[in-house]
């Protein structure tokens, strides 16, 4: 077993990985930018290396920095979370010429399905069915233009490499193609540092339902089951929760064996994830592949029982799964809601600043894994995400019941986030009915971040709070705020929770 982990990223899931060294007796190593310099994987790591300037291009995307900051802590082993270089087998390979181990496939694997193009293409060979789609890059509109012409519009422009929703575009008409193409491309050449985009055509109002997959390195695959991922803004997704209360028992298993037959064909090692789209017929595409942890892998531990982090430590270090199919028994409901550092009564702005009062929910079958804590600074460079909250219960009405609550009591101030918003989801009776699809938050909200009937005088109602606590003052607010002003801080979060009162939710 190792001694010694590099976590190549950072924020929520830095800390995540950090903590399932620290239980297997592994010293974690954090890396930083300038701007992190004090971030909370920083203070959790045992040792910490700066790569460079804010810009991910010069630290968390700078290959040759990270491997430097490897060889001078001495480590076994690179874990790169999700995002930034997390799908990039140029870095997976450099890490295995370091002589170090990669906690994660092969780099074989991960150039073939961690290639959206190429995935599509195993998916394909394996008998699964696949969302039609271009087979090659589209380097010019013309091409999209032929693509769309043979299958109609709207289409839906992906990059090729990477995930989160980056470097993806909806086409309506062909006036759209150019700047949507350019932009989609831009895009993905920041967020993964290429710039390939295919076009698939745009199903209407899917779902969009993911399996865990796990393999090891003696040939035993396996999946975790899955995951409900289409509550999703701009092709990003902000809730999910397994198990989906669309799919019969019929379904689950075609779907899992569908998923244990790419992750073959790929070569897969290690824990990875298949998506699939589920059109309102019922039936299922492949969409890709992600050769990386999810995200949203807490909602399955939290059915499983089982520790992604560490079955990918214990595959990469050669140890076999340890578990069969068989052996995997799924208890009760969980749901994940991503907390971001955006503005949703502001159509989600980012909202940036320094963490001036910190409170996380807690209580049974509640679990919060975050990047951020009390005087931590939140900037523009990276992902907005600063935590997440994830809720069990014995059934789906329990566990959004029980995210509820939770939400009610996580305190962030300092920064604008998302709480409101997401306590706004968990009250809507559709989303409690299982009634949901990617087009869900488009038609239940007039407005992003506004819940269907809300108007300006909410707003205005939210900031007469504010008002009336900054003018009267709270001593109380102001000894949570570190004894100052309460101006930008917990203020705000009140007065948002009051006019989310309004909404009913």
């Amino acid at each position: 077993m190792f001694k010694k982990v590099l976590v190549a990223n950072r924020g929520e899931i830095a800390v995540r990985i950090m903590r399932a060294c620290r239980e297997m007796g592994i010293t974690p190593v954090a890396v930083y930018s300038d701007v992190d310099r004090t971030a909370a994987h920083v203070r959790f790591a045992h040792e910490a290396y700066r790569l460079g300037p804010p810009p991910a291009a010069q630290s968390y995307l700078a290959i040759d920095r990270i491997i430097a900051a490897a060889r001078a802590s001495g480590v076994d082993a690179v874990h790169p979370g999700y995002g930034f270089l997390s799908e990039n087998h140029d870095f997976a390979r450099a890490v295995e010429a370091a002589g170090l181990t990669f906690i994660g496939p092969p780099v074989g694997a991960m150039a073939l399905l961690g290639d959206k193009l190429r995935a599509r293409a195993t998916a394909q060979a394996a008998g699964v069915p696949v969302v039609p789609g271009t087979d090659a890059e589209v380097t010019a509109a013309g091409q999209a233009a032929a693509f769309a012409g043979t299958v109609g519009y709207p289409i839906l422009l992906k990059a090729s490499a990477g995930g989160g929703g980056k470097g993806m575009r909806v086409v309506e008409r062909i006036e759209e193609l150019p700047a949507a193409l350019r932009l989609a491309a831009a895009e993905a050449r920041t967020a993964f540092g290429d710039e390939r985009i295919y076009a698939e055509k745009l199903i209407e109002r899917p779902r969009h339902v993911e399996f865990q997959v796990l393999a090891d390195g003696h040939g035993n695959v396996i999946h975790l089951g899955e995951r409900e991922c289409s509550i999703q803004r701009r092709h990003q997704k902000v809730i999910e929760e397994s198990p989906s209360a669309l799919l019969d028992g019929n379904t689950r298993k075609r779907m899992g064996e569908a998923a244990i037959a790419v992750a073959r064909a790929g070569g897969y090692v290690n824990a990875g994830t298949i998506e699939f789209l589920v059109d309102p017929a019922g039936a299922f595409y492949f969409l890709e592949a992600n050769t990386r942890l999810q995200v949203e892998h807490p909602v399955t531990e939290m059915v499983t029982g089982i520790d992604l982090v560490k079955k990918q430590i214990r595959i990469a270090a050669g140890q076999p799964l340890g578990v069969s199919q068989n052996d995997i028994v799924f208890r009760g409901a969980a749901i994940e809601c991503r907390i971001y550092a955006e503005d949703p009564l502001n159509n989600f702005l980012p909202s940036v600043g320094r963490v001036t009062s910190y409170r996380e929910p807690s209580g049974p079958f509640v679990r919060v894994d975050a990047g951020i804590g009390m005087w931590c600074e939140v900037s523009l460079h990276y992902d907005p995400i600063v935590a997440k909250v994830i809720a069990w219960g014995r059934t789906r009405e329990v566990a959004i019941n029980r995210m509820a609550r939770a939400l009610g009591e996580y305190r962030i101030a300092g920064i604008a986030t998302t709480l409101p918003f997401h306590l706004a989801v968990m009250a809507n009776e559709k989303f409690r009915r299982g009634e949901i699809s990617t087009r869900f938050i488009d038609e239940e909200f007039d407005r992003p971040g506004l819940p269907a009937g809300v108007v300006e005088e909410d707003m205005r109602l939210a900031a007469a709070v504010a008002a009336a606590l900054i003018k009267h003052g709270d001593r109380r607010r102001q000894a949570e705020n570190g004894g100052g002003s309460a101006r930008g801080g917990r203020w705000k979060d009140d007065g948002r929770r009051r006019g989310l009162r309004r909404w009913g939710a």
